[in-house]
């Protein structure tokens, strides 16, 4: 069967990663639809937003989305480093560099996030133990290891796009719910602007396809980051930590 083609610039495979995001949302709405009876989900692809708009979201599952998060940002910071060493010119290294600090400023506030929503230093350390959980680090570890350089700017535009996207509306649910969440989870959370990586990010897939590499490898990496992250929000939407 021929593949579906695609585009050779960064901007058309953003554009095809939102044609299937739209019409995956679509179809997850269609068959939630079908099997509750209760209407379209709101966010068919972030389970905490499904739970927000059935009125089922609560502060514990605040609790294991920043349990999640932390397990998650140590691997990511491996695997920047990692991607470094592979693609260590410009402008790739500069989007991993830029990330690495990212995360790196981000791993306090997140800290303050779990002391404020009472969580251990143990639970917060260890996290849940979940295949979900993993999904999203086993996915970037993958692409830092064996992606091209259009991979991994490509993929990691999309986690920008998609996962500060979730948390933004995942902040305005909380508001609009008056779910009883801390300061320090609204302000960590409700940051959703990463400009300059997003450029960096085109930039890395742009000079990556001109180096020859695949756009339609690029373009399933990416979804299949995308598809990680839905198992990311659903790992938080399991049952709360104890």
């Amino acid at each position: 069967m021929p593949q579906e083609s695609t585009g050779a610039t960064a901007e058309e495979l953003i554009r095809e990663l939102g044609t299937r995001r739209t019409r995956n949302t679509r179809h997850t709405d269609e068959v939630h639809s079908g099997h509750d009876g209760q209407g379209p989900s709101c966010a068919g692809d972030n389970a905490l937003l499904d739970l927000a708009c059935r009125g089922e979201l609560t502060r514990e599952h605040l609790r294991r989305l920043v349990a999640v998060d932390a397990q998650c940002q140590r691997t990511e910071l491996a695997a920047y480093a990692l991607m470094t060493t592979r693609f260590p010119h410009r402008p790739a290294a500069d989007l991993y560099a830029g990330l690495i600090s990212l995360v790196s400023a981000a791993q306090p506030s997140l800290a303050g996030c779990a002391k404020a929503l009472g969580i251990s230093e143990d639970d917060f350390r260890r996290g849940p133990r979940t295949y979900r959980t993993y999904a999203f680090d086993g996915l970037l570890s993958w692409v830092a290891l064996q992606g091209s350089q259009a991979d991994t700017g490509l993929a990691l535009h999309s986690d920008l796009t998609v996962y500060l996207g979730g948390c933004a509306d995942l902040v305005r649910a909380v508001r609009t719910a008056d779910i009883p969440a801390p300061d320090e989870f609204l302000a960590h959370y409700g940051t959703a602007s990463a400009p300059d990586l997003l450029a960096l990010a085109v930039e890395t897939t742009d000079d990556g396809l001109r180096r020859g590499d695949d756009p339609t490898t690029a373009v399933n990496t990416a979804w299949l980051l995308e598809k990680s992250l839905e198992d990311f929000w659903r790992a938080a939407a399991e049952p709360a930590l104890g």
